[in-house]
C-alpha cells in the first residue's frame, strides 16, 4: 500500500475509534477523508493539487511556480473550475488567493504589492519606482523606493522631509552627506551595506563600477513621494539670479548656464578615490551614516541565518530597524508578532507563503516572490514559509522603530506553565499534550526553523 494510503487508513481507523468512545469528530476536512472508501485511497492522494479529487486536510504549501502548476479554486472536494477570463501567470504567483487554506477567514485588507506593478520613472542613465500608501494602502508607516544608477550616474544633491534608510542590492555606490554641525561624510558601499540620513540632512548618491548600482530606499512615512524631494537644481532654477549672485558673491551672469529645471538623475563625471575627492577644508563628520550589515556575524538558527541592524549597532538609524533573513529550503520564519511597529517586508530572493492573523477570527494568506513587498500590521501574528524545497529565501523585515522587537509563539508557550498550555490546546488529548510540551521544553527562540 502507498505510504499516503496508509495514512488515510490510519485516519479511518482513528475516526472509528474516536466515535466508539464518544469523542467529538475531527474537523470537516478530516471527516471528508474518513469517508473515503479504501478502494479510492490511491486516487485521492495521487490526484494533483488544484484538482477536484485532491484532498489535504492540513493545508500544506504548494509551490505553483516551482512545480509549474496552475492554481484552481478546488479544496477538499469543494469549488469549481474558472471558465471566464483569467490571468494565469498572476494566479501562479498567488496560489493561496486562488485556493486559500481552509483556515483563512473574514475580511482583511490587501497586504501584498509587487514593484513590478509600480510606475517606473526613467531618467538619464537610471530609473526609480516606488511603493507607498498610494500603491499599497496598508503601507502606512513606511514607503519604499527601488532605484538604479548606472556607472557615473548621480542622484543629485537633495534632502527629504523624511529620514532615508537604504539597502544596497547590487553593485557599488558612493554616498555623501553633511551633518548639522557642518561635518562631511563620504563612503563607498557595496551589496549588503546600509546608509541612513536623518530628515533634512543633505546627501547625494552616485553609481560606481562598470555596472553601477541598484538599491532599496525606505522612508519613515507611508505618504512619502519621490516627487516631493528637495533638489539642488530645482531650488536654484526657482531662485532669481540676482539673489543667487548675492548669496554666492558672484555676478548674476555667472549663473546664466545653470539648469532651467531639476536634473534628478543624470550622468556625471566618474569620481576618483575618496581622498582625491574631498574638498579643501574637509571636516570629517563624527556621525557614521553607513553600516556593513552583511559583515555582521549572523544569528545561526536551525533553518537559516538572521542579521539584525537597529540603533543598538547602527546608532544614527533612530527611526528604522531591520532584520535580514536567509531562510533555507523548506524552512519557516517561526510564528511571531512585532509589538512596536508594522512590518514592511521586502522579498529579495525566492518564493514565500505568509498567513496574517488579525484577531476576531480573521486570517488571510498571501504569496510573495522576489521584488514583492508585504505588510504585517503591528501585533498581528504571522509566519514566513519558504515555498521551495530546493531554493533559499532571502527577506528584509523593516520597521519604523529604533529597535527590532518580536515575540516568539514557541518561546512564549515554552515559558508558560505547562498545565495552562495543555488546558488551552489539548484538554481532551493527553498524548498530544505530552508530545507538544516536550517539544517546547527549553523555550529558546528559533527565529528560522528547520521543519524537516
Amino acid at each position: 500500500m502507498h505510504i499516503l494510503s496508509k495514512h488515510v487508513a490510519t485516519l479511518v481507523n482513528l475516526g472509528l475509534l474516536l466515535g466508539a468512545y464518544g469523542i467529538p469528530a475531527p474537523d470537516h476536512a478530516v471527516q471528508q477523508l474518513l469517508r473515503v472508501p479504501p478502494s479510492n485511497y490511491e486516487e485521492v492522494f495521487n490526484s494533483p493539487p488544484f484538482s477536484p479529487g485532491h484532498r489535504d486536510p492540513y493545508d500544506h504549501k504548494i509551490d505553483s511556480v516551482g512545480e509549474h502548476r496552475q492554481p484552481s479554486p478546488f479544496r477538499n472536494g469543494n469549488g469549481a473550475t474558472v471558465e471566464g477570463p483569467r490571468n494565469k501567470d498572476r494566479e501562479r504567483q498567488n496560489p493561496d488567493l486562488v485556493r486559500p487554506p481552509s483556515t483563512d477567514h473574514g475580511s482583511m485588507s490587501n497586504m501584498r504589492w509587487s514593484f513590478a506593478d509600480s510606475h517606473v520613472r526613467i531618467e538619464e542613465g537610471g530609473w526609480t519606482r516606488q511603493t507607498t500608501i498610494r500603491e499599497l494602502p496598508t503601507s502606512r508607516e513606511l514607503a519604499g523606493v527601488n532605484m538604479r544608477l548606472d556607472e557615473g550616474v548621480i542622484r543629485e544633491l537633495h534632502w527629504h522631509t523624511e529620514a532615508e534608510w537604504a539597502y544596497v542590492l547590487t553593485g557599488h555606490v558612493r554616498v555623501t552627506a553633511l551633518d548639522s554641525d557642518g561635518g562631511s561624510f563620504i563612503d563607498d558601499l557595496e551589496a549588503g551595506d546600509l546608509w541612513y540620513f536623518p530628515a533634512g540632512h543633505p546627501h547625494s548618491l552616485q553609481g560606481l563600477s562598470p555596472n553601477g548600482t541598484e538599491f532599496l530606499l525606505i522612508f519613515d512615512n507611508g505618504h512619502f513621494s519621490e516627487e516631493s524631494t528637495f533638489l539642488l537644481t530645482d531650488w536654484m532654477a526657482h531662485t532669481s539670479k540676482a539673489v543667487l549672485a548675492e548669496n554666492f558673491r558672484l555676478k548674476p551672469d555667472a549663473f546664466k548656464s545653470i539648469p532651467s529645471s531639476e536634473k534628478y538623475i543624470f550622468r556625471g563625471s566618474l569620481p576618483g578615490p575618496i581622498d582625491h575627492e574631498k574638498p579643501r577644508g574637509f571636516r570629517q563628520s563624527k556621525i557614521r551614516f553607513s553600516h556593513h550589515m552583511h559583515a555582521q556575524d549572523p544569528i545561526n538558527t536551525t533553518g537559516g541565518r538572521v542579521r539584525i541592524t537597529d540603533s543598538t549597532n547602527f546608532p544614527i538609524s533612530s527611526t528604522v530597524a531591520a532584520a535580514h533573513l536567509e531562510i533555507e529550503p523548506g524552512a519557516l520564519r517561526e510564528m511571531h508578532w512585532h509589538p512596536n511597529a508594522d512590518e514592511w517586508t521586502y522579498f529579495k530572493k525566492g518564493r514565500a507563503r505568509v498567513t496574517v492573523f488579525a484577531a476576531e477570527g480573521n486570517a488571510r494568506t498571501f504569496d510573495y516572490m522576489a521584488g514583492d513587498v508585504g505588510i504585517v500590521p503591528r501585533n498581528m501574528g504571522h509566519f514566513i514559509e519558504n515555498l521551495s524545497d530546493d531554493e533559499p529565501l532571502e527577506v528584509l523585515e523593516i520597521f519604523r522603530a529604533d529597535k527590532f522587537q518580536d515575540f516568539s509563539l514557541f518561546q512564549w508557550l515554552g515559558e508558560t506553565p505547562q498545565r495552562m498550555v495543555a488546558d488551552h490546546i489539548f484538554a481532551n488529548d493527553p498524548d498530544a499534550a505530552d508530545a507538544f510540551l516536550k517539544q517546547i521544553e527549553g523555550a529558546e527562540k528559533d527565529p528560522i526553523k528547520d521543519t524537516q
